[in-house]
């Protein structure tokens, strides 16, 4: 069973109340660490990984989402893998409304279908989806592969995320949910999301400490001269 341990560590923002801002939350996957593996009889694991960022209005109704994707890379016990290559995703932070981030690490069993996905997600990485073709609701009860997986729908990806691998590939999923009045209210800038997934497979047990930053950016509106 797998299960998920959470952490958040916060740093502040300052705003300036003279002029209008803008947030953009920036999400990127900052260090992952093999402790134990799925496959020992391999003594590696094929990784892959996904992550998301959704926006919702003040009316929690979806406005937009971005993609982003990692792998296929091999990982030893104890190794630190190098996530250098995992590109930052960023969206717009709706006024009074709310932005998800969320990621999922998976254990890849067939090396060229993994590829062949990851491909496709690099095709739209970071390319903002709109509400229209995003079918998930902010009132639905949502894990992070659901985010992803409808994440990937909205931007026109044709193979689901959850139809390319069984439940024990799935290593971890997590979530942070930021809110705009509040990250203004408490003047935060920085999110630090340390994950620890562990699990059963058979009689081999995994371990896997991930962490993954989202950071809001300030744009600041000049405003309209005459």
């Amino acid at each position: 069973m797998m299960r998920v341990c959470l952490f958040i560590v916060v740093s502040v923002l300052g705003f300036s109340c003279s002029r209008q801002t803008t947030l953009t939350a920036v999400l990127t996957p900052r260090t992952l660490k093999a402790v134990n593996l799925e496959e020992t009889v391999s003594r590696r694991d094929e990784l892959m990984m996904a992550y998301s960022l959704t926006s919702y209005d003040a009316q929690n109704k979806p406005v937009g989402v971005v993609n982003g994707g990692w792998g296929v890379e091999s990982a030893q016990k104890g190794q630190q893998v190098d996530l250098r290559a995992a590109q930052p995703i960023s969206l717009a932070l709706p006024k009074n409304g709310k932005i998800v981030a969320s990621l999922v690490l998976i254990e890849v069993d067939d090396y060229n279908q993994a590829k062949q996905m990851l491909d496709q997600i690099r095709q739209v990485h970071n390319v903002v989806s709109g509400p229209a073709a995003f079918l998930v609701t902010a009132t639905e009860i949502l894990t992070p592969l659901k985010y992803v997986t409808a994440g990937l729908a909205a931007s026109g990806i044709g193979l689901k995320l959850a139809d390319q691998f069984d439940d024990d590939d799935l290593l971890g999923q997590s979530s942070v949910e930021l809110n705009e009045a509040e990250m203004r209210q408490k003047k935060q800038r920085f999110v630090r999301v340390p994950a620890v997934f562990t699990g059963q497979n058979l009689r081999d047990a995994f371990e896997y400490q991930l962490e993954y930053d989202v950071t809001l950016n300030v744009m600041k509106i000049q405003p309209t001269r005459q």
